[in-house]
């Protein structure tokens, strides 16, 4: 249980994270043999490709997860006409390695479902360009395009939409909202997963997403109050109490931090039996805290869903985080001020109090981010653990990157997180010309604000783990 103040403090963690839209990675000399992916030069190209035959299976498995019809690509990516009127541009981004993004160093570390384009990949595309990108035999049987969500998960048991479109004004700046999805259920349910499905994904920035559980007897109506509000009123006390919150006492319920988290391109997470999930009373509500869209030109609406999946069970093991750095447990050293035309350098630590299985991390920073890079270290500093590195941040992709298999770190090893800002004008994504001198913000920042975060998912270590796959 908790109070109003506490409630207050907690709620305004915000989880912000951005992206537009993905695929998968720039290198060129790689093996992933997760994917059965390999680089070997000794593979001969075919004389001859077709899209059917050579091309469609390589943009179905790595730009369709984004690139469909309403996905967060700004086009599909689907079919041979997609693909035919497109081929100056695919031409351009394979070649510059622009495109598909996987900003993470392949070389430091491995994460489940890599979508690296290996060179024999990315030479069948632009060599199928150069020859004309003929389309090639129709199969009477066509092959699916992968798309997120409905491969991963399947139908969803419920769907919880939002009562009534949200009003974006076409202003050019960030919305932030708090909003309220109350339902009541036939009886408690453990859920395996929750989604977040944007309506607008050309729009929402990111959503966090908590959960109310009410307790039998003590909350009459869930869906009185309102459901939704400005997330940046100073007084959330106030929109808390108007959204009706709290228990018919007066008392509040408790809380489940982060249920679920949104960001464009990534793909939801449904991990093995046993592991993750949640249970949910039969009345309860998801608490958007935040609620966060990106600027637009022009008056647009936004109607979202939360979709949720049933479990048999409750899960033996549920998931845990940890979150270092902006708004975390750890302190970011120095203080976290980023100088006007500088390259400035942080750090931020924390060492576990237990042996831990990790199974995601990842990494936020906003448009001043140059490098990023994780590890943990044994206390003798004779081990060191391999957690993330990405030499080249890109503000636009960012991703809960998920290991092939547990990763363990015993207790009393230090996690250290260290990044570069570059808030100088050679930065093309500094939002401040000239530069401006940044300081770390409260809980509703913008976008052009910065933070520096690491976020950890972990359950507690068992003897096994590193050989579970996840």
């Amino acid at each position: 249980m908790f109070d109003r103040i506490s409630v207050i403090a907690v709620l305004v963690v915000a989880f912000l994270m951005a992206v537009l839209g993905a695929c998968g990675d720039s290198s060129d000399a790689q093996e992933d043999s997760l994917s059965g992916k390999t680089d070997s030069t000794e593979v001969e190209i075919p004389a001859n490709l077709t899209f059917w035959e050579h091309v469609a299976p390589v943009v179905f498995e790595n730009c369709t997860p984004c690139h469909h019809e309403g996905g967060a690509g700004p086009f599909p990516l689907t079919s041979f006409g997609d693909l035919q009127k497109r081929t100056k541009t695919i031409r351009l981004v394979i070649a510059d390695g622009y495109m598909p993004p996987w900003p993470a160093d392949p070389n430091f570390s491995t994460f489940k479902n890599q979508k690296i384009l290996s060179a024999y990949e990315k030479a069948v595309i632009l060599n199928w360009i150069e020859q004309g990108a003929p389309e090639g035999v129709r199969p009477d049987v066509l092959p699916q395009p992968k798309i997120l969500v409905e491969e991963n998960l399947g139908p969803p048991d419920l769907i919880i939409p939002f009562p009534e479109n949200i009003a974006i004004d076409g202003v050019s700046r960030d919305k932030f909202f708090v909003a309220k999805l109350a339902f009541e259920l036939p009886r408690d349910t453990v859920l395996k997963a929750m989604y977040f499905s944007p309506g607008n994904k050309q729009l929402i920035h990111h959503v966090n997403g908590h959960l109310i559980n009410y307790e039998k007897y003590k909350k009459t109506d869930v869906f009185e109050g309102e459901w939704i509000a400005d997330a940046e009123q100073t007084d959330r006390a106030e929109v808390y109490s108007k959204m009706g919150l709290a228990n018919d006492d007066g008392t509040y319920p408790p809380l489940l931090v982060s249920a679920f988290n949104y960001l464009p391109g990534v793909e939801p997470l449904a991990y093995p039996e046993g592991i993750g999930g949640v249970y949910i009373n039969q009345k309860g509500a998801f608490l958007l805290n935040t609620l966060h869209y990106g600027p637009s030109p022009v008056d647009i609406t936004d109607n979202s869903e939360i979709h949720l999946y049933f479990a048999e069970k409750k899960p033996e093991r549920p998931l845990k985080e940890l979150q270092l750095g902006t708004l975390g447990i750890s302190p970011v050293e120095p203080e976290f001020v980023i100088p006007a035309n500088e390259i400035s350098s942080f750090s931020t630590r924390y060492s576990v109090t237990e042996d831990i299985s990790v199974l995601t991390v990842n990494p936020h920073m906003h448009l001043l981010g140059q490098t990023f890079t994780a590890f943990a270290v044994s206390p003798n500093k004779q081990d060191t653990i391999n957690l993330i590195h990405i030499p080249e941040w890109d503000f636009r992709w960012q991703y809960f990157y998920t290991y092939p298999t547990m990763l363990k770190i015993p207790k009393g090893y230090e996690i250290v997180a260290n990044a570069t800002f570059d808030n100088t004008m050679e930065n093309p994504l500094n939002p401040n010309k000239p530069p401006v001198t940044l300081k770390e913000g409260g809980a509703q920042m913008k976008t052009t604000d910065e933070m520096f975060q690491f976020f950890i998912t972990y359950v507690p270590f068992r003897a096994g783990d590193e050989n579970f796959k996840l």
